[in-house]
């Protein structure tokens, strides 16, 4: 069996469910490792034990807040202890808020911001540190959803 992934890390964030788990199955199922994070802490645990059986790639679970430079930091660390390199790193996580324009505060704006820039960013200068430093390159995926395309109504 030929796997495509055998032999390598990522890290994907927001992967508890949805998109993200989805991208976490298909790597774990072509022989990857995964650090797979999520700001639901049961949800990650739940969702790497769900791969980790089906394998034949490993999942490790890193719960935090994608976010957070902590959490990222974490994140790339585990991928380097657990597994011995970062070959990808997928930033999947993100978040919106669903109310009207007039309506946004500052503390629910900043929530939005933070993660969807901030983490998507400091995620993808932190992995691709490591992936230099290894000196065989690497893989960055930065995922929008259609709300950075098309407008929702308010």
């Amino acid at each position: 069996m030929n796997l495509r992934f055998e032999n390598r890390s990522a890290v994907i964030t927001g992967a508890g469910k949805g998109i993200g788990f989805e991208i976490a199955r298909q790597l774990v199922h072509e022989g990857a490792s995964v650090i797979l994070n999520d700001i639901d802490e049961a949800l990650a645990l739940e969702s790497s034990l769900r791969l980790k059986e089906e394998g034949p790639g490993n999942c490790i679970a890193v719960p935090g807040d994608a976010a957070d430079i902590e959490v990222i930091d974490r994140l790339v660390s585990g991928a380097v202890e657990q597994f011995g390199q970062l070959d990808l790193a997928v930033a999947n996580a993100g978040n919106t808020f669903f109310s009207s324009f007039f309506e946004v505060d500052i503390p629910d704006f900043r929530k939005v911001i933070d993660l969807n820039m901030q983490g998507t960013f400091f995620l993808a200068q932190r992995a691709a540190r490591q992936m230099r430093q290894q000196g065989k390159g690497g893989k960055l995926l930065l995922i929008s959803s259609t709300i950075g395309v098309q407008a929702y109504p308010g």
